[in-house]
């Protein structure tokens, strides 16, 4: 049943990838930006040494190339389900790489780090244990059932200290902005994703996983659960996204 709904998933976030990056960026008036680069932030990435990053559930990599300009000696693996977004993000590298440089920085480019797209499931994930310095998942891991083995692969991959940064809508059962959000997210989200990416199941998705999720202090139980220690939550936007940070003790 889990396998049916993530290849449901995969399927739905294939439609709209060509509609993907503008709607988040048009439905959250740009402040979806800001909230992936207090992510990275968080992972607290060495810059001074090599390292590795694991971007689950990267989309169309906006995390992962992110990261990869923040921390110049950062290897990052960009894994998802949905083989279509994993390709729109993939022309960003091609630009990014296609873009002139002088010989002085070319060679600071070949420096910078690496971004290596991979299709993969967020349960059963192709790394070897004790892989990675960080990981993050934006906006992901509302998708993955049961989120238990993703968190178990999560723990797995990551080396005992590793930091999990989880960037994730708040609950909407909370009421935000007395009631706003939570009339936008049932009313104007699923109109207007309709509009653009003429898909009118896959926003109406998303307000409902929304409504759904938990809130901060029981994904934060979860988390501890699973072996993560050292957890934290940080709201962002009066709570409409939230960031849940975890370490492999």
């Amino acid at each position: 049943m889990a396998n049916d709904h993530g290849g449901r998933v995969a399927s739905m976030f294939g439609r709209i990838a060509g509609w993907y990056d503008f709607l988040n960026h048009f439905l959250s008036l740009g402040i979806d930006i800001l909230w992936r680069r207090r992510l990275v932030t968080l992972l607290a990435l060495p810059d001074e040494r090599q390292c590795r990053l694991l971007d689950l559930a990267a989309g169309t990599l906006d995390v992962s190339l992110e990261a990869s300009r923040r921390f110049a000696l950062c290897r990052v693996a960009a894994a998802d389900f949905c083989l279509p977004m994993l390709l729109k993000g993939r022309k960003k590298l091609i630009r990014k790489d296609a873009a002139g440089f002088c010989p002085q920085e070319a060679q600071k480019h070949k420096a910078r780090g690496l971004v290596d797209p991979v299709q993969a499931d967020g349960r059963e994930l192709p790394f070897a244990d004790d892989s990675f310095e960080a990981a993050s998942i934006a906006f992901g891991i509302r998708n993955i059932r049961p989120r238990e083995d993703a968190y178990r692969e999560l723990w797995r991959v990551l080396k005992p200290g590793g930091r999990l940064c989880i960037l994730e809508f708040g609950s909407g059962r909370r009421r935000i902005m007395g009631g706003l959000y939570n009339f936008y997210l049932e009313r104007l989200l699923p109109a207007v994703g309709k509009v653009f990416s003429r898909d009118d199941g896959a926003y109406r998705y998303l307000a409902d996983t929304i409504r759904e999720f938990p809130d901060e202090a029981t994904l934060a139980e979860e988390l501890r659960a699973a072996g993560f220690t050292d957890v934290f939550w940080e709201r962002l936007t009066f709570g409409i996204v939230v960031i849940h940070v975890g370490v492999k003790g």
